[in-house]
């Protein structure tokens, strides 16, 4: 409930994407996991940056060492709503 919309106390994680570069390279296995477990990566031009809580996480695909975000498990409150409810 505090995603898919662009204002203040909500959640967003945004994409600025340059259209006329866009280009997705071959996938590929990345054997990264603990365990041993794989999983399938794919690179791609054109995106110019990726944002986070306001943050850039990411500028023309390589990572800006920054870790806004937090794990999300199960269904949670609905902060936004109540943030927008208190103004």
């Amino acid at each position: 409930t505090d995603r898919g919309v662009v204002r203040p106390g909500y959640l967003a994680d945004l994409n600025v994407i340059d259209f006329d570069r866009l280009k997705l390279h071959a996938p590929y296995l990345a054997d990264d996991f603990p365990g041993g477990a794989l999983r399938l990566l794919q690179r791609a031009d054109g995106y110019e940056a990726t944002i986070k809580r306001g943050k850039v996480t990411f500028r023309e695909g390589e990572h800006c060492g920054l870790y806004p975000g937090g794990v999300v498990r199960g269904p949670q409150a609905a902060r936004a709503l109540a943030n927008e409810a208190a103004n």
